[in-house]
């Protein structure tokens, strides 16, 4: 917990206008893409699913221009793919801006907000950004292998690409998880905490949340003011002890480990979610609209941490 820079939204949100319902119309259709007619995809027991999910990511990322590399490795002989789409910067371009989001599901369940939601974000930030001049480098990456019994092992995509980028001695100067981005709701009670959170935070789940560590509270802090700069919508963050249950469930854990700030972005998946690793994880259940918002914002956070020149500069 922590004082963090400006304050969060309240009130009624604005009006959509017509860019955000495009915005809502190319994440209900991606979503829909990857839970709906995908769906179930993990080694285990889809691996033809989570390899056509990997091609669906590949190719919206190359049909908006970018050359995606593929990290290949192996788990007990199956090959599995990290999907990185890269901009280089055109100022400091060996400062390097991770944002990722996880492709794989977990077993029984089709995954629309666990995590389809995030990888329909970070298609739309690889469309937003593409041909864009930008300061530092920006990797757009799609992970495999979040999901148990892969978690927080060595076999965990994201891990296996936090290592990659230390053993190359790269200068990861921000990452960012989008994790389980899809669900909002305004009523009083939808939200709850592990303790001691529930006497600090809100009880209802109208917000999107951002967990850091406590060695990445300068980036959360860059993060959570340059969305509430950006965007009229309820956000709530802090920098917390990595023991707490959740605040480590996702690929920035993997970058912790290896010593480069990260931020995961998260409406707090089964603190809000009631259908979090089950089958009914289907596109139905996602707030596309919320969620359209959300992006929107992150779209100036990830400007503000890669300097495009038309954006607010950061500070430091």
């Amino acid at each position: 917990m922590m004082d963090l820079p400006g304050a969060t939204y309240r009130g009624p949100l604005p009006p959509a206008d017509e860019p955000l319902r495009r915005l809502v119309e190319e994440l209900r259709r991606f979503v829909g893409r990857m839970a709906g007619e995908i769906g179930e995809r993990n080694l285990l027991r889809r691996p033809r699913q989570l390899a056509l999910a990997a091609e669906c990511l590949a190719g919206e990322l190359s049909d908006v221009g970018y050359a995606v590399n593929r990290q290949e490795y192996r788990v007990a002989g199956t090959p599995c793919h990290n999907l990185e789409a890269e901009l280089v910067g055109g100022v400091r371009p060996d400062e390097i801006v991770v944002v990722g989001a996880h492709y794989d599901s977990v077993l029984g369940t089709p995954g629309a907000n666990d995590n389809a939601s995030g990888v329909a974000a970070l298609v739309a930030l690889a469309r937003h950004f593409a041909n864009r001049s930008i300061g530092r480098t920006l990797r757009l990456v799609g992970f495999v292998n979040e999901e148990p019994p892969y978690f927080q092992t060595a076999e965990m995509g994201s891990w296996v690409y936090a290592r990659r980028c230390r053993e190359r001695g790269e200068n990861v100067t921000a990452m960012l998880s989008l994790e389980t981005i899809g669900c909002y709701n305004d009523a009083p009670g939808s939200q709850r905490y592990p303790p001691p959170l529930d006497a600090f935070y809100p009880s209802t789940g109208n917000f999107i949340g951002f967990v850091a560590n406590e060695r990445s509270a300068d980036l959360l802090r860059r993060v959570v003011g340059a969305f509430r700069k950006s965007e009229p919508f309820p956000s709530e963050g802090g920098a917390m002890p990595e023991w707490l249950p959740g605040v480590g469930f996702s690929d920035h854990w993997s970058f912790w480990q290896e010593g480069y700030p990260a931020v995961m972005v998260t409406d707090t998946a089964m603190y809000r979610y009631a259908h979090y690793h089950e089958p009914t994880d289907t596109p139905d259940k996602i707030c596309f609209e919320p969620m359209a918002r959300v992006v929107r914002g992150l779209r100036e956070v990830v400007a503000a941490l890669v300097k495009v020149p038309d954006s607010p500069a950061e500070s430091g």
